[in-house]
């Protein structure tokens, strides 16, 4: 056994040891690149822990990925159509996308009909947030009340709650699809009233402010009050115009009515 396959052989087990397993995949071809070419120490070691930081950052950011369960992770601000939803405006969501927003525990409103892009831009920006380490949960509003309602049901609605308190920014994707009922609306309530200017939410909905006490049981109280704490720091952006899924399907767009009846984009 020569010295330098007995000093790789140490390296290795202290690696191990040490809980570093990237950096003893690459040990091996950086070690032979590093005498080729003559590296300091510094530029040797260096090497080696970017291969190990880099790869426990893919792995966090894929943790929070799945943790923030999303239903696509293709809806990017990159592959979004600006050219064809203009009522959004490219340079606002870039803005959005810096996700001061987050830092400041602000929040992002969707409004606007199906299939104009909400839901697209919601996930966009939550993938952004993943991205920047912030911690990130996405469900629709029934979802949403569901899990309330049956914790309060089971006796688990102070966990329930605390789950949905947690993430750095919580997505509620679809307000308005299903209306709810007054118990369900005061759940929903207090999710808002936890959150207000302490974490992030993204809401998106196809029902203008005005609708959302036919939403919430017919209680334009709570409604009210749902709105007040949304809107004191919030970016709301109305989109308009006709589905995205019946771009260039003129005849069956003016046979809907020109929207889709349920998803979105």
């Amino acid at each position: 056994m020569t010295e330098a396959t007995a000093i790789t052989g140490d390296l290795t087990f202290y690696l191990k040891r040490l809980r570093l397993p990237r950096v003893g995949e690459h040990l091996a071809r950086v070690a032979r690149r590093a005498a080729e070419e003559d590296w300091s120490y510094e530029e040797f070691l260096t090497t080696l822990l970017e291969a190990e930081v880099f790869a426990r950052d893919q792995a966090a950011l894929e943790r929070r990925i799945q943790t923030a369960r999303f239903p696509s992770r293709s809806k990017t601000l990159e592959n979004f159509d600006f050219s064809f939803q203009t009522s959004v405006k490219k340079q606002v969501m870039l803005h959005l996308a810096s996700l001061r927003f987050v830092a400041l525990g602000h929040n992002v409103i969707f409004l606007g009909p199906p299939g104009t892009g909400k839901t697209h831009l919601s996930l966009a920006l939550g993938l952004k947030a993943c991205q920047a380490g912030h911690s990130v949960l996405f469900l629709s509003a029934v979802e949403m009340v569901t899990q309330l309602l049956a914790g309060e049901e089971q006796g688990t609605l102070r966990r329930v709650l605390g789950q949905l308190l947690k993430p750095d920014l919580l997505i509620v994707d679809e307000v308005g699809y299903i209306p709810f009922g007054r118990p369900a609306a005061n759940l929903f309530f207090q999710v808002v009233n936890g959150r207000y200017e302490r974490g992030s939410m993204i809401l998106s909905s196809n029902r203008a402010f005005s609708g959302w006490g036919e939403i919430f049981g017919g209680d334009v109280v709570v409604a009210a009050a749902m709105i007040d704490r949304l809107v004191h720091h919030a970016e709301i952006i109305s989109l308009k115009g006709s589905s995205y899924r019946l771009k260039g399907k003129e005849t069956l767009a003016g046979q809907a009515g020109g929207y889709a009846t349920s998803g979105e984009q």
